[in-house]
C-alpha cells in the first residue's frame, strides 16, 4: 500500500531508474556523492533594463555565471559568496535562493547551489584584474546573456531568476545558539548564557548573516539570545532591539504566542531586512504566521535546532522563497 500522497508505481515488474541527475553509466541505480558548489546570479538595473554578470574563462573559451566548488566543510552561503568575490571582484548581497542545478561533470554528479544577488558596491562597477582563470567580467542585458551563455544549466539559472521577483528582502528567524542546560542552571533562566559551543558559533554567525547585507536585529531579551547576536551587531555596526513578545520567561504562561505573532507580522510588513532571534518554543508559530500571511502552504517541519535559522524572502507582500540553514552549514 502506498503512503498518503504517494503515487503507485506503474507497470508491475518494470524496472525504472530515476535520479535528480542526468543518466550515468557509473554506479547505475546507486549513489555517487556529488561535487558541491555554489554561486550567485548577480543582477542590477541598468540603462537598458535588467543586467546580469557573466564571466569568460579563457582556458575553456566559455561564458558562464560566477560559481565554484565549496571547500571541505565550508558553509554553502560562505562558499558561494567567496567564489563570486574571487571570480568577479564584486561582493554579492544574497537575495532569494534559486533552484539548485544538477548535472554531470566529467561523468561525476555535480550540484550547484544558487542565489540571486545584488552587488554591495554602489552601481556595481567592475574592478577586476584579468587572470588565466577569468579574463572578462561583464554586465550583460538578460536577453543577450541568455544567448551568450555556453551551458544549458546556466540558462536554466537565468530563467529561474527571470521567472520570479528580482527585488526581495529577507526576514531571518534564528533559534538562539547553544546554551547551558536549564536543569543545571540555578539562577533566573533569563540570565542563562551561551555555552562554549554557542560562543564559538556566535563568532561564526556574522560572516553567515553578512551575506544578506546588514539586516536589523530584533531579539528576545534572554541572555542566550542577545549573546547570540552580539558579535554580529558589533561587526555589522547595527543596533539590537529587544522584544518582550519574543522572550520566553519564567511564569505562566511562559510566552505570549499572540503577541509574538503580531510582532513578527509587523516585521514582515515593514519591508526591511531583519534578523529575529528567539526561542524554539516560538519558532513554529512565527513561521506559521509568516507563511499564512504570505499566502504560502505550511510545511510539516517548522521547528529549528539551536543555532539554525529560516530565511523568508519577501517581495511585494508575497513569498519569494524560503531556505533553512545551520550556522555551521
Amino acid at each position: 500500500m502506498s503512503a498518503e500522497g504517494d503515487t503507485p508505481a506503474e507497470g508491475a515488474g518494470e524496472v525504472r531508474v530515476t535520479s535528480a541527475f542526468p543518466p550515468r553509466t557509473a554506479a547505475v541505480g546507486g549513489y555517487l556523492e556529488p561535487i558541491r558548489a555554489g554561486g550567485t546570479l548577480l543582477w542590477r538595473e541598468g540603462d537598458a533594463g535588467t543586467e546580469v554578470v557573466l564571466i569568460r574563462r579563457p582556458a575553456r573559451d566559455d561564458w558562464t555565471l560566477p560559481k565554484g566548488k565549496l571547500k571541505n566543510g565550508e558553509h554553502p552561503i560562505i562558499g558561494a559568496v567567496r567564489e563570486v568575490q574571487e571570480e568577479t571582484g564584486l561582493n554579492p548581497v544574497l537575495g532569494r535562493r534559486l533552484p539548485p542545478q544538477r548535472y554531470l561533470k566529467d561523468g561525476w554528479p555535480k550540484q550547484v547551489e544558487w542565489w540571486a544577488a545584488t552587488p554591495a558596491e554602489a552601481g556595481g562597477a567592475i574592478d577586476y584584474q584579468a587572470n588565466e582563470e577569468v579574463d572578462r567580467v561583464e554586465w550583460v542585458p538578460v536577453g543577450e546573456a541568455r544567448e551568450r551563455l555556453t551551458y544549458d544549466h546556466d540558462v536554466e539559472v537565468l530563467d529561474n531568476f527571470r521567472a520570479g521577483p528580482a527585488a526581495t528582502f529577507p526576514v531571518i528567524l534564528l533559534r538562539h545558539l547553544s546554551a547551558g542546560e536549564k536543569r543545571t542552571w540555578d539562577d533566573s533562566d533569563l540570565l542563562r548564557p551561551l555555552d562554549e559551543v554557542g560562543r564559538a558559533d556566535a563568532l561564526a554567525l556574522p560572516r553567515v548573516l553578512g551575506a544578506y547585507g546588514r539586516p536589523e536585529v530584533v531579539s528576545s531579551a534572554a541572555a542566550r539570545c542577545t549573546e547570540s547576536m552580539l558579535p554580529y551587531t558589533v561587526e555589522a555596526d547595527v543596533q539590537m532591539r529587544t522584544e518582550r513578545a519574543f522572550t520566553v520567561r519564567e511564569g505562566t504562561p511562559p510566552y505570549d504566542v499572540k503577541g509574538a505573532r503580531e510582532a513578527f507580522a509587523e516585521i514582515l510588513g515593514a519591508g526591511r531586512p531583519t534578523v529575529v532571534c528567539t526561542h524554539g518554543e516560538l519558532i513554529p508559530d512565527l513561521m506559521e504566521e509568516a507563511l499564512t500571511r504570505l499566502g504560502a502552504p505550511i510545511t510539516q517541519q517548522l521547528g529549528l535546532r539551536k543555532g539554525s535559522f529560516w530565511v523568508v524572502h519577501v517581495a511585494a507582500g508575497e513569498l519569494a522563497g524560503v531556505e533553512r540553514h545551520a550556522v555551521r552549514g
